[in-house]
């Protein structure tokens, strides 16, 4: 009997140590990253139009009467909500084929373009057919959008207005990763011209600051895979750890009673 106390007494004493003992091994960003200075090889990466996105096209030139027909209302209406409230923009859908239709220059390809090289086309074709004089082309994502999904403190679908966003200010507007989160092994989704790509991630790793996911692109999908430590949740969770003290505590007394 005397062997049996000793073991719930242990018992007690272990789930009490586990309850504020975590495995911090691979809790950290960028684990062993000295002061250094890296030449980022990926600053100049845009990402590219896909099919299915929406486009906000603007041309402006110092003839804005003849500007105004580039211009025609948009046939599709976005609806984007922010901290003030919701907004509407006009947009040009890019179709199934990766074209977009505009007023007077007509069908364009767009999909596996950049930004900038969308800009370039239509500016060169104004001026090819010169219908205006220095044209300026503006092009906005009116859908960029990225969303964060597993172990994160707000899963959340993210809107980025700017057009550019890191992994890590993604996952700081999910709330960061949760305690039980693996760092070192996120799952990035990546839909490039129809052919969906898997990326392992290491957040661990200095060598993700200057890899080609540090930033994200329209309409990835982030993954943060929950840990083993996830298995025993129940026993570290400050609602249920109390009752099982309690009643291992209640077993170790009555065992103590029953030997004397």
């Amino acid at each position: 009997m005397e062997i049996i106390r000793n073991r719930f007494l242990g018992l007690v004493v272990f789930c009490s140590l586990i309850s504020s003992c975590l495995d911090t091994k691979q809790a950290t960003y960028f684990a062993n990253t000295m002061d250094t200075s890296l030449v980022l090889k990926n600053k100049g990466i845009e990402p590219l139009i896909q099919k299915n996105d929406i486009l906000s096209i603007n041309i402006s030139s110092l003839n804005t009467e003849a500007t105004a027909i580039f211009n025609a209302p948009n046939i599709i209406a976005t609806s984007t909500t922010t901290t003030t409230g919701s907004t509407q923009a006009g947009g040009y859908l890019v179709n199934s084929e990766g074209n977009v239709q505009l007023p007077i220059l007509g069908t364009m390809k767009a999909s596996g373009l950049t930004i900038r090289d969308l800009k370039n086309k239509i500016s060169d074709l104004i001026i090819e057919k010169k219908l205006l004089v220095d044209p300026i082309v503006t092009i906005r994502h009116l859908n960029y959008e990225v969303t964060i999904v597993g172990e994160v403190n707000k899963p959340s679908v993210i809107n980025v207005p700017n057009e550019k966003i890191s992994l890590m200010k993604a996952l700081g507007m999910a709330g960061d990763i949760t305690v039980f989160g693996k760092k070192n092994n996120l799952l990035l989704i990546r839909e490039i011209e129809g052919e969906r790509k898997i990326i392992r991630i290491n957040l661990n790793s200095k060598t993700f600051l200057n890899s080609d996911y540090y930033y994200l692109q329209p309409n990835d999908v982030v993954y943060v895979e929950a840990n083993k430590q996830k298995v025993i949740t129940a026993i570290r969770n400050p609602q249920l750890l109390p009752t099982i003290l309690s009643g291992l505590s209640i077993v170790a007394i009555v065992l103590t009673q029953l030997v004397k």
